[in-house]
């Protein structure tokens, strides 16, 4: 028997979905062919088969780095991991990219929460917690760089349901407005491809929010004394 997550995942695919993030999946004969989607026409690729074996293809990006966000637009190529079912599929996909199906199941099930920024800051404690005095300016534009699809640093393709704040206003209008719209295919190819949903902020952004608070206060500082 299929658990929540498979049906959703086979549901996917029977509509016709080619794949996750940068990943494209192929359905053959004896189970699921998976490979980075620019890789589809790859004859020379290096060969796994178990599910497993996707944490260390995510692990590090093209130049040997370690990829700390795998939701990031840096996934790397010149792997191709066979698998015998839809079991192995969802174990397989978990490892590329932790948690997002269990987040794709339950926004199809109408269960998925979402977090505003300002309240996910405002929870932060020790030395996070300087992170809850960015401005809604800085937001904009820490957003529009961090989580950006393509470009910026480290980019994200998740596609951002979470606003700004108890408003519901846009965490940045620096991004476009596809970037907030599930489930349109951020990696800019435009196919027909599962959503990588984003219901709160991450850590890394928190991280990111602290530091940018701590600059500013930096910033200030040496103003003064000048």
């Amino acid at each position: 028997m299929l658990s929540r997550i498979e049906r959703v995942l086979s549901e996917w695919l029977a509509s016709g979905a080619r794949g996750i993030g940068q990943i494209l999946i192929v359905k053959t004969d004896t189970g699921f062919v998976l490979c980075h989607r620019e890789d589809e026409a790859g004859v020379e690729l290096e060969i796994f088969r178990l599910p497993n074996d996707a944490i260390e293809i995510a692990r590090l990006d093209d130049a040997g780095q370690y990829r700390a966000l795998k939701t990031a637009p840096n996934l790397r190529h010149g792997w191709r991991l066979e698998l015998a079912g839809l079991t192995e599929l969802r174990l397989a996909l978990d490892g590329f990219y932790p948690g997002r199906l269990t987040a794709l199941a339950a926004w199809e099930a109408h269960r998925l929460e979402t977090t505003p920024l300002r309240e996910t800051l405002r929870r932060q404690s020790g030395m996070y917690r300087a992170a809850a005095k960015i401005s809604d300016n800085e937001v904009d534009g820490l957003v529009g760089c961090f989580c950006g699809s393509q470009g910026g640093s480290p980019g994200c393709l998740r596609t951002i349901l979470w606003a700004r704040d108890e408003t519901k206003a846009r965490p940045s209008l620096r991004l476009p407005l596809d970037k907030f719209i599930a489930p349109l295919d951020q990696t800019g190819r435009g196919e027909n491809v599962m959503p990588l949903l984003c219901q709160e902020a991450c850590n890394l952004l928190v991280a990111e929010a602290r530091n940018v608070v701590k600059e500013s206060a930096r910033a200030e500082s040496r103003d003064s004394v000048v």
